[in-house]
């Protein structure tokens, strides 16, 4: 398989790689960062291309399914340029002297900073504009520790496979997610993307909206309002409620009612606790919520109670 080999200036990513190899000393022995730098000083990028990796590579099936994939293709992207070396930084001698190149993963001699420097080389669109930021960034996750790129479809880009991997981690979430009220995550209808931008945002929990409610109401939207008469922790902050989640109570409520009312709520004056009247209102069916109705807010005239 012969591949054209375009010029220099097509990608970033090598010179990202040759900053990246003058950080790592204390990860890399010295023997081989003299090796690695003197590469990228001279520019030992081989004139095969990928044609000579694939001499040694070739009968490796995760090697070879990378044509499979975007970042494959020969007309753009690491392929169209500096090819396999785009990456992995120049070959020298690696071949036959087994000179080091750049690995990913976690047997690298790069740490994660470093490795996910050469994917932000390219990546540098909206969505990871806030890496720095994130909090999989403060805790040294790899890109690689999600994405696979020697692949025909990246798992984590799949609807279907992409809660399982961020569940691989993320197991608090993956447990709540099989509880007896949850957003759909369980039977994939709905992804961790839906609501999270795992590259990191301005917000918190990496959700993809600013402000939590803005973040509910692109789904909940009937939520929103404005209302006539508005229930202040719904303005505020849906998560004092719910739980996101997952939760056992119905609705995603973090506490069944009438207790969760009473975080917040009085009893004191309320028709049911004057003595000698039915306290059980408070307790029976649906608790508060079988007179006042209208929760999230109302827009009746005589809503101040919420309850038209």
């Amino acid at each position: 398989m012969k591949l054209k080999i375009r010029p220099l200036g097509v990608l970033l990513a090598p010179l990202m790689l040759g900053l990246c190899a003058s950080s790592y000393a204390a990860q890399t022995p010295k023997s081989d960062l003299d090796v690695l730098m003197h590469k990228f000083e001279q520019g030992k990028y081989s004139k095969k291309g990928a044609d000579g990796c694939l001499m040694c590579h070739k009968k490796n099936d995760k090697v070879m399914a990378l044509f499979d994939g975007v970042h494959g293709n020969t007309q753009q992207g690491p392929m169209a340029g500096l090819q396999c070396e785009a990456c992995h930084g120049p070959q020298g001698k690696h071949k036959g002297k087994n000179e080091p190149m750049i690995a990913f993963g976690d047997e690298s001699a790069l740490d994660a900073s470093m490795q996910n420097s050469v994917c932000l080389a390219c990546h540098q669109d909206g969505e990871q504009s806030q890496w720095h930021n994130s909090l999989h960034d403060m805790e040294e996750v790899s890109c690689v520790s999600c994405h696979e790129v020697h692949v025909a479809q990246d798992p984590i880009l799949d609807k279907r496979t992409q809660n399982d991997t961020c569940q691989s981690c993320h197991q608090s979430q993956a447990g709540a997610a099989h509880k007896r009220s949850a957003h759909p995550i369980a039977s994939d209808q709905m992804q961790c993307t839906s609501c999270h931008n795992p590259h990191g945002d301005i917000g918190n929990a990496a959700l993809k909206q600013p402000v939590l409610n803005d973040n509910c109401y692109q789904c909940h939207a009937d939520k929103r309002g404005p209302f006539l008469w508005e229930h202040a922790p719904v303005v505020e902050d849906c998560s004092i409620c719910h739980d996101a989640h997952g939760s056992v109570n119905d609705n995603l409520l973090k506490t069944r009612v009438p207790m969760l009312c009473k975080e917040c709520h009085s009893e004191d004056g309320h028709p049911s606790t004057i003595p000698g009247t039915n306290q059980s209102i408070q307790v029976a069916g649906q608790g508060c919520l079988n007179c006042h109705t209208q929760i999230h807010g109302s827009n009746s005239p005589k809503g101040r109670a919420l309850q038209f």
